[in-house]
């Protein structure tokens, strides 16, 4: 069981058991040895769901990676594909059929020549393999191998006409889908891992994502009961909201039995807030996302700040594989600093340390048997503790080598004034001297990108200047980047003269001076100085309500909407004194992990009367979020 899962007030750890529960009658089907082989970008996710040691319990001999070119070879009686549903995954898979196909004939000629076996005979045997896909291993023909596909998360008719036009349709013994729509992240986080989202969304008009998460949603209803109330913004939000109550129609006749867990369902589309993802993080995990990028709840760091030398140890010893390491709430002292503004980080870990020194001096003190005996009882995790540590001030050693440079400096400081209105319409000599230097690319568009949100778009003459500029150093091939951000309203021409964002800015005091990074008071701690808007909009509905900011809400992209759905009798919560609602907030084309700090902060205020969980199609950042809208690079693993 992930402890870390069920430790707050909605308990993630059912919705992981029922994912594993599904996975375990699936390999149970497969009778017999197993060979997995995995579509690389579900390693991660299912990692979150099931170690190898419940694979192995089910048989599960050999994994391997789904590539180009041949599998290597497994005497097991299985051979399952774990894959999206992907057309050039089907192509791969397909080949791989064809060879064992192959390789079996092949194998069966030599052995009728070896055994003497007649010419019709063998001529049989073939048929019989073509018609009942019965593959033997190579060594002496002594077991017959069976092909399956999982599809995660869902069966496609198109992925299957592709492998009957490859003629390895009917090689399948099963063919199933695999409903892997909401993982549990942590104790108060969910994803979809769904990286295209926003890009199909927004850009290929595709409402696919959607459709997933309308289904995922319906999955956490059937194990936490009915969500009573759902509020929402933006286009998406709208469609998810229309999919989920058309759902609950048609299986009206199957009543949930379940006392609700969740009071509100908050649907926020992303691109009601397109500035906050764009801004750098300034939250300890955000930091670490932002500089090494988190990927399922790991992160690999350069090996050299976490070696241990050895007097006269040489250089050339050091481990040279980055270090990985796993980052959620299950290390308590990640925990305790993860949301913090990076500037208290420091002094937290100071503390930390001083708290652990003292407690190895401890063994001192202990004099009697009772007592030597409760030291030793408390040092495994004290010990753990020590660890988390070092491995902690290390990475913040890391992280704060690049936070003290002066390019970082400088780029926060445009990025700032951008977001207090300074000099927003016209031509940024910082950008300008980025591109003459040839920074990254995907820092430049994010620049240019905050710039154009902040001022409700460019005027013409100074986006033409950007793009040219950006064409010419960094090649005319990027000219379908800028059109995709300029399709999605990151990147746009000024069509009024009218800006909303100064009065959006004021009214929702997305901007706070005085954020107090050590002891805060305010969500903009997590920018430190500004708001979220995402955020900012969350925190109004619970208190005092949308309807104090409809002019607000009207500036802001697609339609505001409530909807509440009927519980069936007897299954209205009936509320303790001072007892907190839980609200699900979920993030329709990606969130960060400054905004889910934030969130965190609004649970964790004494008088906020609200319990926040985050659920989202993707995790993001300012990097990730660009390259899936860029041409010409691989956005996604293949």
């Amino acid at each position: 069981m992930a402890a870390h899962l069920s430790y707050g007030k909605v308990n993630l750890n059912i919705l992981r058991e029922a994912a594993r529960k599904d996975l375990r009658e699936f390999l149970d089907k497969c009778a017999g040895s197993k060979a997995i082989v995995w579509d690389e970008y579900l390693t991660g996710p299912f990692g979150l769901i099931a170690q190898y040691s419940l694979l192995k319990e089910h048989e599960v001999e050999k994994m391997f990676t789904l590539k180009s070119g041949k599998l290597p070879n497994a005497d097991v009686k299985n051979i399952i594909f774990f894959v999206r549903p992907r057309l050039e995954l089907m192509d791969i898979i397909a080949k791989n059929v064809q060879r064992y196909v192959t390789s079996f004939i092949i194998t069966l000629h030599k052995v009728t020549k070896q055994d003497k076996i007649p010419t019709s005979s063998f001529r049989l045997c073939v048929l019989r393999i073509v018609l009942d896909c019965a593959l033997f291993s190579e060594d002496r023909l002594h077991s017959s191998r069976d092909f399956h596909i999982l599809f995660v998360p869902r069966r496609s008719m198109l992925c299957e006409q592709r492998l009957k036009d490859q003629g390895v349709l009917g090689s399948f013994i099963n063919m199933e889908e695999y409903i892997l729509d909401l993982i549990p992240y942590d104790g108060d986080l969910l994803s979809m891992e769904y990286e295209s989202a926003f890009r199909e969304c927004y850009l290929e008009n595709d409402q696919t994502s959607l459709y997933h998460t309308a289904k995922g949603l319906m999955t956490l209803q059937a194990l936490y009961g009915t969500i009573p109330q759902i509020y929402g913004k933006g286009d998406c939000a709208r469609h998810v909201a229309n999919m989920m109550l058309r759902m609950k129609r048609e299986f009206a006749g199957i009543q949930n039995q379940i006392l609700p867990v969740f009071d509100t369902l908050l649907l926020l589309d992303r691109n009601v807030d397109l500035l906050t993802p764009l801004a750098t993080q300034l939250t300890y995990e955000g930091l670490i996302d932002e500089i090494y990028g988190i990927n399922n709840g790991y992160v690999k760091l350069p090996p050299e700040k976490f070696a241990q030398m050895k007097q006269g140890e040489a250089s050339k010893d050091l481990p040279t594989e980055p270090k990985k390491l796993q980052l959620n709430s299950a290390e308590e002292l990640y925990a305790e600093i993860r949301d913090k503004n990076f500037n208290a980080v420091g002094a937290a870990l100071s503390k930390k340390a001083k708290i652990i020194s003292a407690a190895f001096e401890e063994r001192h003190n202990a004099k009697t048997v009772g007592e030597i005996k409760q030291f030793v009882s408390q040092l495994p995790h004290m010990q753990a503790a020590r660890s988390s540590l070092a491995n902690h001030t290390s990475i913040a050693e890391l992280v704060k080598d690049i936070t003290t440079s002066e390019a970082f400096f400088d780029s926060l400081t445009v990025e700032q004034e951008f977001m207090t209105g300074v000099d927003t319409d016209k031509v940024n000599t910082y950008i300008e001297d980025c591109i003459a230097q040839k920074d990254p690319l995907i820092k430049i568009l994010r620049l240019v990108c905050m710039q154009s949100v902040c001022n409700n778009g460019l005027k013409q003459k100074v986006l033409d200047y950007y793009k040219r500029e950006i064409l010419q150093t960094y090649g005319y091939e990027h000219i379908l980047t800028l059109h995709n951000l300029e399709k999605v309203g990151l990147l746009k021409p000024q069509t009024s003269s009218r800006n909303n964002y100064p009065t959006i800015r004021k009214t929702l005091k997305l901007w706070m001076e005085d954020a107090n990074e050590q002891n805060p008071n305010d969500i903009s701690y997590v920018y430190s100085g500004y708001a979220p808007l995402s955020i900012r909009l969350t925190q109004v509905l619970a208190r005092p309500g949308w309807r104090s900011i409809e002019e607000v809400l009207k500036m802001l992209p697609g339609p505001h909407f409530e909807e509440r759905q009927q519980l069936p009798s007897g299954l209205h919560k009936k509320r303790q004194q001072g007892e907190n609602r839980t609200t699900l907030v979920f993030f329709l084309g990606g969130v960060t992990y400054a905004e889910i700090a934030a969130l965190r902060f609004l649970s964790q205020m004494e008088d906020s009367g609200m319990e926040y969980i985050i659920a989202t199609t993707k995790l993001i950042n300012g990097t990730t979020w660009i390259k899936t809208l860029m041409e010409g690079i691989s956005w996604s693993p293949k």
